[in-house]
């Protein structure tokens, strides 16, 4: 989808439409920015800025807080929409899938035209306008999805795969984030095709065991199928604070609250966790994470409670200003004794920055 949180702002309120819109909490709560309209990107600003850079960038910026009910409640008609075409869906996130329309429920041969054909209903259900990629894999569909926005479709036939490779930079492989593209760079490798000609020990020196995934990518090879039903192995809440927190009751209280709603989330899904995790990041950004796992896996609340609370302990919170704290329970399985499960459910929300 394109730009879909702010998107469904400008939508819904006509005031919007045109203006540099972003979604997020104010400053003054230490809000990152959740989407931005295409009119503030034009300035720079992007998802995941600080809302602090982003007002710097653009002035005339307008905020508005996240409605994540009205954001999901879109996104299911869009994904009910992708499944009347083929159960094969991958999601991503709220706004974003991979398909395999190999065989379709619109007896289409060309898979251009089902991206043609879900675009218009998307449009004429939601009013909103998706970006499309249609490629032989998921690797190089991710890529031409985003090439073309807002409301694109780009078409990698297999015969096109080589010529496309020739023109793309290493940090748009998959896997390759800043630090990384940063240590290719460094051995000289800028484009795709550098890291085919590249000696594979060097690689791997540099990146590790990164190197075989992007030697098969800078080939085109992605045999990654669309796997319809993702498991989640872990699940957690956590929040960025408008003001650090010195006080450790208050401190305790909140990992204790947010350990009482991983509790309430396992009891839902019918489900046990070995592991319990705290996630504690200072007023310096320095983050860091404590776990414990123990057998038999449990849901009981209090006992989750007693174990954030005893990693809690293994932190400097309390005498250092604590700008984040989160609680997440993993290794999670349908009765306490048995191996993880591959049930798939879906994870509380994180309200990191929001």
């Amino acid at each position: 989808m394109d730009a879909f949180y702010a998107s469904i702002e400008q939508r819904d309120d006509p005031t919007l439409r045109g203006r540099p819109v972003v979604v997020g909490r104010a400053p003054s709560e230490r809000g990152v920015v959740a989407a931005a309209s295409y009119e503030a990107r034009r300035f720079g600003v992007h998802s995941a800025m600080s809302m602090v850079k982003a007002l710097r960038l653009c002035p005339d910026l307008v905020m508005v807080p996240p409605d994540f009910k009205r954001y999901r409640a879109v996104s299911d008609v869009v994904f009910a929409i992708f499944r009347t075409v083929t159960p094969l869906v991958e999601p991503l996130s709220l706004d974003e899938a991979y398909l395999d329309v190999t065989e379709n429920s619109l007896n289409e041969p060309l898979a251009m035209n089902v991206a043609r054909r879900i675009k218009a209903e998307i449009r004429g259900q939601t009013g909103l306008t998706a970006s499309a990629g249609v490629a032989p894999n998921k690797f190089l569909a991710k890529i031409a999805s985003g090439w073309k926005k807002p409301d694109g479709l780009t078409v990698i036939a297999p015969e096109r795969v080589e010529a496309f490779l020739h023109g793309l930079s290493v940090d748009t492989l998959s896997g390759v984030g800043p630090v990384t593209a940063k240590k290719l760079r460094a051995i000289g490798i800028e484009k795709v095709m550098d890291l085919r000609r590249a000696d594979h020990d060097r690689v791997h020196l540099a990146v590790g065991n990164l190197a075989d995934w992007l030697a098969e990518l800078a080939m085109g090879r992605d045999d990654r199928p669309v796997v319809p039903d993702r498991e989640t192995k872990s699940s957690g809440t956590e929040n960025t604070y408008s003001r650090d927190l010195t006080d450790i009751a208050r401190i305790r209280d909140e990992v204790a609250e947010m350990a009482r709603q991983g509790a309430r989330w396992l009891d839902r899904e019918g489900l046990y966790a070995r592991t319990v995790t705290i996630k504690v990041r200072y007023s310096n950004f320095r983050t860091i994470t404590r776990s414990h796992s123990a057998s038999p896996g449990t849901r009981d609340a209090e006992a989750i409670v007693s174990r954030a609370l005893d990693l809690l302990q293994r932190t400097e919170a309390g005498t250092k200003p604590v700008r984040l704290l989160g609680v997440s329970v993993h290794n999670l399985m349908e009765s306490p004794g048995e191996a993880e499960t591959r049930r798939a459910v879906r994870p509380l929300p994180l309200l990191d920055g929001m």
